[in-house]
């Protein structure tokens, strides 16, 4: 006779735990909500009964996905990693899954976004893109069944969501102090995207700067530009048919930067020996480039849980206040090797005693 071994059930971790099924539930989906001592039994009672929750079934039973969908710009883009890193590590110690969808443009991504919720997939949005259509989110987040909604990264203008970001005009502005600090005078910048929230934000910290140390900006030193090294490297191209050119540049993001300094070699000239140039993000490339790229460091991966665990609040109904969240978290400066001292102006050459007229 062949003996089928019963199933752990959250009952057993209950009575092992000396606790009721509602505390284990909790600790398992909200432990920040149960405290450590209680915590510890709850973990040792999984341990020794082999009890695994049942997701599938806590879900049906709860009517909830108990699922974040985070919608990005561009999931190919190395600086949404280390977000979605730390936005799936918060999720799962809350006993939620992450769901990612990347948006495309020229697509209704707004009423596309709307299938996931109107189809029971996902339970909130985090919404990692500013460009997405105001009214179509206008949709989402009305009556009569409101989606939760966090805008992380790139706020939109005059929308009443929660929002949690970078102080990217701030930073901009320090990193252009630190140019003028090293002595620069003439510093130009490579812009971000046209259209886009943050290229505004950083321009404006950069015309802070330069407006607060008397320095005058001439127009051909705002470069075209995006948030692609290919962009940077095509600045370096009109960078170098400037007549009286810019002795620093501050770039909108790294790979700006870094496809600068690399068209900056391209026409012989040396980073920074002939040109410093600050970055902006701190992406894991920075540091591993040559020279290693000064640049301010956003905090993402606090940005990332700090997105993902608010917005499982306003799914749990944990934020009841109708004013938006509004967090603004500081950047880093970081200086690496891109950045010096601007270059000595050349001396005119001493004539030659056979050149002398006496």
């Amino acid at each position: 006779m062949t003996l089928v071994k019963k199933t752990p059930t959250i009952q057993d971790v209950a009575r092992f735990a000396n606790v009721s099924t509602a505390t284990v539930s909790r600790a398992l989906s909200s432990p920040e909500r149960v405290s450590e001592q209680t915590r510890a039994r709850i973990s040792e009672a999984v341990r020794v009964t082999g009890y695994t929750p049942n997701q599938s079934a806590r879900s049906l039973r709860q009517r909830t996905a108990r699922t974040i969908l985070v919608a990005l710009p561009d999931i190919g883009n190395s600086f949404f990693s280390v977000i979605l890193d730390a936005v799936e590590r918060e999720a799962a110690s809350r006993g939620y899954g992450v769901l990612v969808a990347n948006r495309f443009p020229r697509m209704d991504s707004g009423l596309r976004m709307r299938d996931y919720f109107l189809s029971n997939r996902v339970d909130g949005l985090l919404l990692l893109d500013g460009s997405v259509d105001l009214e179509q989110l206008m949709m989402l987040t009305g009556d009569p069944t409101p989606v939760p909604l966090i805008v992380a990264c790139e706020e939109i203008p005059n929308a009443p969501f929660h929002t949690v970001k970078t102080d990217n005009g701030y930073a901009a502005e320090r990193a252009t102090r630190h140019l003028i600090d090293l002595g620069h005078r003439r510093i130009g910048h490579i812009r971000g995207p046209d259209g886009n929230v943050l290229t505004g934000e950083r321009e404006q910290g950069y015309a802070r700067a330069m407006q607060a140390a008397g320095l005058d900006i001439c127009p051909e030193w705002l470069l075209p530009g995006g948030f692609e090294m290919e962009v940077g490297r095509a600045a370096a191209g009109r960078f170098i048919a400037i007549a009286d050119r810019p002795t620093a540049i501050f770039a909108a993001n790294d790979e700006s930067a870094i496809g600068f300094i690399s068209g900056l070699r391209q026409h012989g000239l040396d980073c920074p020996g002939d040109v410093s140039v600050v970055g902006f993000d701190d992406l894991v490339l920075a540091a591993h480039v040559w020279p290693p790229l000064t640049t301010m460091r956003q905090p993402r991966a606090a940005l990332g849980r700090i997105a993902a665990g608010a917005l499982i609040d306003l799914i749990e109904g944990e934020r009841r206040s109708r004013v938006p969240m509004h967090m603004v978290l500081s950047s880093e400066m970081i200086v690496r090797g891109t950045t010096a001292r601007p270059p000595a102006p050349t001396a005119p050459a001493s004539p030659s005693s056979a050149q002398v007229v006496r």
